[in-house]
């Protein structure tokens, strides 16, 4: 059997696949095998190291509102950056030059600078321009840099989904006299949403993750800074790097697997019937048509 993108792989091409599967997985175990032997012999596999994360003080005292607070940042830098950068990658496509060029100029400006510098110049900005407090100021700063950074890659993303369609939807639009507005939010929009939801849950899935730079840099006390005065409590470094890691992995995998269900339903919903029309059918529906431009001029 052959697909579109490749051939069917026959008995020799099997027989090699399966051997270098055989020869991962070994490797895989082997690897882990290390990794627990390691652990193991430095003291790390201790039951008394990982005791506190049986009991609640451990969480409600660091973890879960470290977990707060990286939620908190990444909600509110999603709420703002994904409308902003929209904004800006449609105004990257407009026809008016005064439009398009300081779009274009926010956008390369702010996504050539790396997202740490951005929190920091926010910070040192905060600090001196500003009424915030100092216990406020490190979330300030850490959602304005997040904010700036992601909403000029969203903006990107946005434009790449909407020229990504094909010409003659806008093409057609224009033909029946809708305005670019219309053409822009009834049309193109909501057809690029779909092709954009990958891209756009990868950002956002940086986004939880990159909150992780303000705990380093700026005392912001989100998950991975809360986990460094769980272990200084507690002596169990390499455990609570683990543990922290871990629930990294699952914010995230929530966060992907709601998008991927989205992205699905969003695509169901767009799906035609499938259905074909017949001659008798088309007569009918123009039968009604005209019984209703009729009726109405009766009304009238």
């Amino acid at each position: 059997m052959t697909s579109v993108l490749y051939d069917a792989p026959g008995p020799r091409a099997k027989r090699r696949n399966v051997i270098l599967s055989v020869v991962f997985i070994a490797a895989l175990a082997l690897v882990l095998w290390w990794v627990y032997r390691t652990m193991d012999d430095k003291g790390q596999l201790d039951w008394a190291l990982w005791k506190p994360f049986t009991e609640s003080e451990a969480w409600t005292t660091y973890l879960l509102p470290g977990l707060v607070d990286t939620l908190k940042a990444a909600a509110l830098s999603m709420v703002i950056a994904l409308p902003l950068g929209a904004i800006l990658g449609i105004a990257r496509m407009s026809d008016h030059k005064w439009v398009r060029v300081p779009a274009s100029v926010v956008v390369e400006f702010f996504r050539a600078i790396p997202v740490l510098l951005l929190m920091l110049f926010a910070n040192e900005f905060f600090a001196r321009s500003t009424d915030v407090t100092s216990a406020d100021r490190p979330l300030y700063a850490v959602v304005t840099g997040l904010v700036l950074y992601n909403a000029s890659v969203l903006a990107e993303v946005v434009r790449a989904g909407i020229l990504s369609l094909p010409k003659g939807q806008g093409e057609a639009a224009q033909a029946i006299g809708l305005r670019k507005s219309q053409i822009m939010s009834n049309i193109l929009l909501p057809q690029a949403v779909t092709v954009m939801l990958p891209a756009i849950v990868s950002q956002l899935v940086v986004i939880v993750k990159d909150t992780a730079l303000g705990g380093v840099m700026l005392g912001f006390t989100e998950l991975l800074n809360s986990r460094g005065t769980l272990a200084a409590n507690y002596a169990n470094v390499v455990p609570s790097f683990i543990v922290v890691a871990v629930i990294f992995i699952v914010l995230n995998f929530l966060l992907t697997s709601f998008a991927s269900w989205l992205e699905g339903r969003l695509r169901r919903s767009k799906r035609g019937t499938g259905a074909v029309l017949g001659a008798e059918d088309v007569d009918d529906l123009n039968a009604a048509e005209v019984g209703g431009t009729f009726g109405t001029g009766a009304d009238k």
